[in-house]
């Protein structure tokens, strides 16, 4: 996620506020907000949030998918792609989370970097993958971050804001922690 104000790792407004651990993120994620660790300040957090402009999208299997319609459900959107091994794993904690948790609670979105449906369609039946997942030109992801890195794990909460952004893979339990509480 691009994140105005501290740099991080010597590159500005890359990866979470300075002093964030991983766990630190994934709360915030769960809870659908920001979840502000001590010395973050307001103006950092609320630059971190942006509404996001859903372009028209469709499927890798055709059907039309409208992320603006499904308020006031927070999201999980997962950037990835078909080459990339961490993603595959990925994707198999990514697929047990949207299977576990009811639709009204939360929503999985996949977002395939490759630009190739029919090769992401191949890839998730293979898989036996059964998340949403759409094709992007680009312009989603830079919503929601600069960085090119996948997998890449972001978050909108309820009201259609975008939330915190995490790289890389995750384990099982992480991906779980996702799930807002009951």
């Amino acid at each position: 996620m691009s994140v105005p104000g501290p740099s991080h790792r010597g590159r500005p407004g890359l990866g979470p506020p300075r002093g964030w651990t991983r766990r630190e993120c994934l709360g915030a994620l769960a809870s659908g907000g920001l979840g502000l660790p001590a010395g973050t300040s307001f103006a950092e957090a609320a630059a971190a949030a942006a509404r996001i402009d859903w372009p028209a999208m469709v499927s890798i299997t055709g059907k039309p998918i409208e992320p603006g319609r499904w308020l006031p459900v927070p999201m999980v959107v997962v950037f990835w792609a078909t080459w990339c091994a961490y993603c595959r794993r990925h994707n198999a904690h990514v697929d047990q989370l949207h299977r576990s948790v009811d639709p009204r609670r939360l929503r999985v979105l996949g977002v395939v970097m490759d630009g190739d449906a029919a090769g992401a369609r191949r890839y998730m039946d293979n898989a036996g993958f059964s998340f949403p997942v759409v094709l992007d030109d680009g312009r989603l992801r830079k919503q929601f971050s600069e960085r090119r890195m996948v997998p890449m794990t972001c978050s909108v909460d309820r009201n259609g804001m975008r939330g915190l952004c995490i790289p890389g893979e995750m384990s099982e339990s992480d991906v779980m922690r996702l799930a807002p509480a009951p």
